[in-house]
């Protein structure tokens, strides 16, 4: 007889697994149509399943994982990647990449937001949206020159150029006169815009030209590129960016991710970005650790390596525990060892030597390192468990007096 899913979920919800296995196995087994005596059997082998992929007590985790990442790391090549039939847009891949996830860069080279759509197979859309995030500057609109006999600059648009960024004159003209404010006096004339300074010098002339290049007239200011790709049944948009952690001075001030995820049509819940340090500042530090699991996997994937995920987790777990993102080196987690030997033999040797000797540090020789460094047995493995021998005889007497007592 065929059980029913409140059934399978009554007798897998007292196993001691993950949720998630729990979640997986009631579906697989209702999707079946499985028997009580074939649910207990494939409860048994996952039980079994699980029992040996558990990690064995005194494992040496850390050491496992560094070497299982380790080695496929020597295989990688140090290449780039271009989105098909653009030059502009391209990713950062193999060993620079995984460096820069262990690293915790605060300026990734190449930030890429994968910007999913609520209504993701519609292309009008999809355009729509793109033109909204990718930054509208004055070099997409027409061109700029300067008129030294008039003491001026010159600003010609293109109305093409204009339509097909969802423009008008009016708006550029507008953004223009709100940006430059007191520094100059704008001027609209059909499509051109005269613009000259209140104070005529050659200086101003020259700051004012800058100024006006690196105003964003539409879209997010530091998104570069916007790509539209079709990724299975729905279009999916790709941006380039430019974002340091430290821009952010104010709370007030949004990330580029947090103003694309403030667009209606955007999907919150499925956009993302390979800048793990602004994944942790908009989604929180779970987010952060999800991204370097996720992107440590893609990398390594993309490669061809195949590195089981627990070693990347361990990584990440121990780059995110204190609730903030810590790289994994000497301004991380290995800088911040307890042992004043595990953090000498990693850089700096003298440095923490001395600094170790001036504070008056004690080790206590409680680590992998440490111990390798004064030649004892490691606390791991067969070298954590302490062995104490009991002559045979004191047993049995032991024995004797709790039978006699009893």
């Amino acid at each position: 007889m065929v059980l029913s899913k409140e059934s399978i979920e009554k007798s897998v919800d007292g196993l001691s697994i993950p949720q998630s296995l729990k979640e997986s196995l009631v579906e697989y087994c209702v999707h079946a149509g499985v028997t009580r005596a074939q649910l207990n059997e494939i409860i048994k082998r996952v039980m079994e399943s699980y029992e040996y992929a558990k990690i064995e007590p005194c494992e040496a985790v850390g050491v496992v994982a560094a070497q299982s990442i380790g080695e496929p790391g020597t295989q990688m090549t140090m290449r780039t990647f271009h989105y098909a039939g653009v030059a502009e847009i391209n990713v950062t891949l193999g060993l620079p990449r995984l460096i820069e996830i262990l690293d915790a860069r605060k300026d990734p080279s190449t930030p890429i937001m994968t910007i999913m759509l609520k209504d993701g197979k519609d292309r009008e859309l999809a355009k729509k949206v793109a033109l909204e995030i990718e930054a509208t500057n004055l070099s997409h609109i027409g061109s700029i020159y300067t008129d030294l006999a008039e003491m001026s600059i010159v600003i010609e648009t293109s109305e093409q150029a204009l339509s097909q960024r969802g423009l008008t004159i009016d708006t550029v003209y507008d953004v223009l006169r709100d940006e430059i404010k007191d520094k100059a006096i704008v001027e609209l004339d059909g499509l051109r815009i005269t613009v000259r300074p209140s104070e005529p010098s050659y200086r101003s002339l020259l700051q004012l030209v800058k100024l006006i290049e690196g105003i964003t007239f539409k879209g997010i200011k530091n998104v570069s590129r916007v790509v539209i790709q079709k990724k299975d049944d729905e279009y999916v948009l790709y941006a380039q960016y430019r974002y340091k952690s430290v821009e952010k001075k104010s709370k007030t001030r949004k990330t580029p991710l947090e103003q694309v995820l403030s667009i209606p049509e955007v999907d919150a819940s499925r956009t993302k970005t390979n800048h793990i340090m602004e994944m942790a500042e908009v989604f929180g530090i779970e987010a952060a650790r999800n991204s370097i699991v996720e992107e440590a996997m893609d990398t390594l994937r993309e490669q061809g390596l195949n590195v089981d995920v627990r070693h990347i987790m361990l990584v990440a777990d121990t780059m995110t525990v204190d609730g903030e993102v810590k790289a994994i080196g000497r301004h991380g987690v290995s800088g911040e060892k307890a042992s004043v030997l595990a953090r000498a033999a990693f850089e700096e040797t003298v440095n923490h030597i001395l600094e170790a000797g001036v504070r008056g540090e004690v080790d206590i020789l409680d680590g992998v390192t440490e111990n390798v460094i004064v030649g004892q047995p490691v606390k791991l493995g067969t070298g954590d468990v302490h062995l104490v021998a009991i002559p045979i005889g004191e047993i049995m007497k032991k024995m004797k007096g709790e039978n006699d007592g009893s």
